[in-house]
């Protein structure tokens, strides 16, 4: 059995008095997109900040490629191979591009300087726009090109898992299938990526596998495929507004994105 890239074994975790995660149970294969999706509260973000150590554990266990990390500090997740992009994209405003990508390295240079050199002309080589802006503060960039840079920031360390939190949140139509495309390209590097995303029709255009979470418990896991409108419906309170808006929208994999035509389901490598 192949073991999972990334595994949570009945998670509880929250904020001082408050839990919010009340025992969380998931498992991410390697390679390809696991989505996470909830309504607002179901306690997606706060999942996403558990495995990336940002919110302690309080009972149960986080694996991520068969090492339990559950004890281990965010700087030690990131050496060990985790990659966050968190919610809100996090950029330094007044750095530029390359100040920003090498405060990410501090891993990586920490490890071995001399990898610190070709890992950023790998992110240049992915992402063109920050090589042509490296000298350009963040602050001045474009929310799409800040979702770019937070993810090649997430990326410079050379992480086989990646979080994503919320990438879209705040771009324009255009500029979120701008960074649907990026997405997909990190994903076909062997970079395996756990998503949270508001914008559902956005996210289940790109997962592979979903979970869904009601009131920090997870209460349904399937492959996107598997889905139907009237789980969505029962669990997310959406399903039925799809499957009028689009016929058979999880099929296809053609969900609508807000004011821009749909983008074509992903073509997968054999």
């Amino acid at each position: 059995m192949t073991t999972p890239v990334l595994e949570l074994r009945d998670v509880t975790a929250g904020f001082g008095a408050t839990t919010v995660l009340h025992g969380v149970s998931l498992s991410v294969p390697a390679g390809g997109i696991a989505g996470i999706f909830g309504l607002n509260g179901a306690g997606k973000s706060v999942t996403l900040k558990t495995v990336a150590g940002v919110v302690p554990v309080r009972s149960g266990s986080i694996w991520l490629a068969g090492e339990d990390i559950t004890r281990l500090s965010p700087e030690q997740r990131v050496a060990r191979g985790m990659g966050h992009v968190p919610q809100g994209r996090q950029v330094f405003p007044d750095l530029t591009v390359e100040e920003n990508l090498r405060l990410g390295a501090y891993t990586l240079r920490r490890k071995d300087k001399k990898r610190y050199g070709p890992a950023l002309d790998g992110v240049f080589d992915r992402f063109p726009v920050l090589r042509d802006r490296r000298d350009q503060k963040a602050g001045t960039m474009s929310g799409g090109q800040q979702a770019s840079l937070a993810v090649g920031r997430a990326l410079i360390n050379e992480p086989s898992l990646i979080l994503v939190d919320e990438p879209s949140a705040g771009l324009s139509p255009v500029a979120a299938l701008e960074l649907r495309a990026v997405l997909e390209k990190v994903v076909e590097t062997g970079v395996t990526m756990v998503l949270v995303e508001q914008n559902i029709a956005f996210g289940l255009s790109l997962v592979d596998t979903a979970h869904l979470l009601q009131t920090g418990t997870v209460v349904h896991s399937a492959p996107v495929a598997e889905l139907d409108d009237a789980t969505l419906a029962t669990h997310l309170g959406i399903g039925r507004v799809l499957q009028a808006a689009t016929g058979s929208a999880l099929a296809s994999r053609q969900l609508p994105i807000p004011k821009q035509e749909a983008p074509r389901a992903r073509r997968r490598a054999s």
